[in-house]
C-alpha cells in the first residue's frame, strides 16, 4: 500500500499592519475588549447647555467641555461639578474652562482613568488646517457598554484615517451650529453620514448669546438630516446597549 501523504499544517503569514496614526492601534483594540464590569449597565446623560454633558455609567463620571459663561455660552449656568474625567475639545473658555473638579484631558493621546480608556485624536479646530485657531481634540471611549465619540468642538474635515480611528460610535456628540470653529449643519450631516452613529446628540448651537458668538441655530442641521427620527427628552437621558441600527437625533434642550 502506498504511503498516505498528509498535508502540512497551514501557516498564517502576518504582514505589517499600519494605521495612519501609529501608537493608537493597540489602544483601539483594547477599547473593543473592555472589562466585564464595563460591558453593560448603560449610562445617564445630563446636558448643561452649549457642549457640556455629564455622562455617568460604568462606575465613572465623565464631563465634556465645561465652559465659562462667555461668548456663545453667555447666560448659561457654568457646570461647576465634580467628575472622574473631564474631556475638553480645547482650552478655549467655552469648551475647556477650569470650572469643574476632576482630571482634565485635553491633549491627544491614550489615557486610562477611572477604569475607562480614552483616545484623543487631533483635528484642526477650523477649516484652514488649524492655521486660524490651532488644533482641537476629538475623543473616543467606551462607557456603560456604549461606544462614544465626542466631536463637540471642531470644524475640521475627517480624513480616512480619522474615520478608521473613530469607527462607528453608538453615541456621537457633534457640534452643529457653524461659525469659525464648529461644523455647519450641512457639514455635521456629512459627518453623520460618514460615521453612521446610532445616536447623535447635537451641541454648540443656538444663535448669538454674547459678544463674539458666531453660531447659528439647530434647524439647518435638522433640515440636512431630513427623514431622521428626532427625539427631545429635555436635559436628561438614559441609554443602554444595544441601541437600534438606525440613526436617531436626540436634542437635549
Amino acid at each position: 500500500m502506498a504511503p498516505v501523504r498528509r498535508p502540512a499544517p497551514a501557516r498564517t503569514v502576518h504582514g505589517p499592519v499600519r494605521l495612519a496614526r501609529l501608537g493608537l492601534s493597540a489602544a483601539l483594540l483594547a477599547l473593543s475588549a473592555s472589562p466585564p464590569a464595563l460591558a453593560g449597565g448603560g449610562v445617564s446623560i445630563t446636558s448643561y447647555g452649549h457642549s457640556a454633558l455629564l455622562i455617568q455609567g460604568g462606575g465613572a463620571r465623565v464631563l465634556l467641555n465645561p465652559f465659562q459663561a462667555v461668548g456663545c455660552a453667555a447666560g448659561l449656568a457654568e457646570p461647576r461639578l465634580s467628575a472622574d474625567v473631564i474631556l475638553a475639545s480645547s482650552r478655549l473658555k467655552d469648551e475647556g474652562a477650569p470650572v469643574a473638579a476632576g482630571r482634565l484631558l485635553v491633549k491627544p493621546g491614550s489615557y486610562r482613568v477611572a477604569g475607562l480608556r480614552f483616545e484623543g485624536i487631533s483635528l484642526p479646530h477650523d477649516r484652514f488646517n488649524g492655521r486660524r485657531f490651532g488644533q482641537s481634540t476629538v475623543w473616543r471611549w467606551k462607557q456603560g457598554g456604549l461606544d462614544f465619540a465626542h466631536l463637540g468642538g471642531t470644524a475640521g474635515q475627517l480624513a480616512p484615517a480619522d474615520r478608521v480611528l473613530l469607527g462607528r460610535p453608538d453615541v456621537l456628540i457633534l457640534g452643529v451650529g457653524g461659525g469659525a470653529k464648529v461644523y455647519t449643519g450641512k457639514e455635521a450631516a456629512a459627518v453623520v453620514q460618514e460615521l453612521q452613529p446610532r445616536r447623535v446628540i447635537p451641541v454648540q448651537y443656538g444663535g448669538p448669546a454674547g459678544p463674539g458668538c458666531d453660531q447659528g441655530p439647530l434647524q439647518p442641521f435638522l433640515e440636512a438630516m431630513a427623514g431622521t427620527t428626532v427625539t427631545r427628552p429635555g436635559t436628561s437621558l438614559s441609554l443602554s446597549a444595544p441601541l437600534g441600527e438606525g440613526t436617531v437625533i436626540t436634542v437635549m434642550r
